[in-house]
């Protein structure tokens, strides 16, 4: 009767043993409190999984246009937005929220395959509702169509200078280091309204299209001013300017012809947003002492209110590579003409300045 007493006792001993609590799996405690799910979550799972069932990733939000005016160099969230919705089109630009050289280039190509908006490389009023149309009717465009990616290595010309890469930009740098393609004819030039010395329809009256409308309000500034000026140069081919290179150089020498006159693709004439401009006081030349007139003082003070530069400034002359020309303007748009002749600065030490 003991013997069967113990039997019975070490059956129940046994029977609580195996009723303890558990070991946790190694995976099950190796994971954080929160990775860990509960009965009635993991069968959830696992009925999912079972069926079939894939588990949704919440979508993200489309970006729209910004409504703002941007353009190369700026820094901003709008930047980013803007980069967005053009991704959202077609384009594969970087999610940064620095206004850079691809972007400019993307703009440009937008720009050039639409039919209302001004070929800038700047993100406007008109370039938005362009985008616009093409984000709210899920439309979407071919990169590139309008104008070629640039090269991952630039161009050069014979003389090893490099070409850009997007020659409708406004705020392209174009000189002794930097040139424009040979066979580059802006597609916007139109004649501004203002007063030429002479009568013929040559193409050096013409200019891009958003230069010649600043350059209409310029003169109508200086009219108001009391003042007379008269366009005298404007745009110049490539051709054009080859033969005037050619004639300078044999007249003075190369070098020296190379002070004043630019080889040809090296010349801001091409790019169709320069004008030189002059008045009757030095019987309608270009001179340095038309710095000197009262056109000559206004036309330095007053030209970045409406987007232009002086573009080769006295005592700059080792920077532009270029002889004083108080008669040369170039328009880079009011924002970025105003902070230059505020800093003293030219349009490469803006360039260097962005670069830093």
């Amino acid at each position: 009767m003991r013997g069967v007493s113990w039997i019975i006792l070490s059956a129940i001993c046994f029977i609580l043993i195996g009723c303890g609590p558990q070991e946790p799996s190694p995976s099950q405690e190796d994971a954080p409190a929160s990775e860990q799910s509960a009965p009635e979550e993991q069968k959830d799972t696992d009925d999912k999984q079972a069926e079939g069932q894939q588990t949704e990733e919440p979508e993200q939000e489309e970006t729209e246009p910004p409504d703002a005016v941007l353009q190369k160099f700026d820094t901003d969230d709008a930047v980013l937005q803007l980069k967005q919705a053009l991704n959202a089109i077609g384009y594969d630009l970087e999610a940064t929220d620095e206004f850079d050289e691809e972007l400019t280039w993307a703009i440009t190509d937008f720009q050039l395959q639409t039919d209302d908006t001004a070929i800038s490389g700047v993100y406007d009023k008109a370039t938005r509702e362009e985008l616009l149309l093409y984000y709210e009717n899920e439309k979407s465009i071919e990169p590139g169509e309008g104008l070629a990616p640039p090269p991952e290595e630039p161009e050069v010309t014979e003389a090893g200078t490099e070409v850009v890469g997007n020659p409708y930009d406004e705020l392209s740098l174009v000189n002794k280091s930097f040139a424009l393609p040979d066979d580059y004819i802006p597609e916007d030039l139109i004649v501004p309204d203002v007063p030429f010395p002479f009568t013929e329809d040559l193409p050096k009256k013409y200019l891009r299209e958003n230069a010649a409308h600043a350059l209409e309000e310029l003169f109508e500034g200086a009219e108001e001013a009391g003042l007379e000026m008269f366009a005298q140069s404007g745009y110049r081919s490539y051709d054009r300017q080859d033969d005037i290179f050619a004639a300078n150089a044999a007249q003075n020498g190369e070098d020296y012809a190379n002070t004043y006159s630019a080889r040809p693709g090296e010349s801001e004439h091409q790019t169709g947003l320069a004008m030189d401009v002059t008045s009757a006081e030095v019987n309608l030349e270009l001179v340095e002492a038309f710095g000197e007139t009262e056109e000559g003082q206004w036309l330095a003070e007053n030209a970045p209110e409406y987007g232009f530069i002086i573009r080769f400034p006295k005592g700059k002359e080792d920077i532009t590579g270029y002889q004083y020309e108080p008669w040369h303007l170039r328009y880079v748009g009011e924002k970025i003409a105003k902070y230059i002749t505020e800093q003293g600065i030219t349009l490469e030490e803006y360039y260097e300045e962005q670069a830093e």
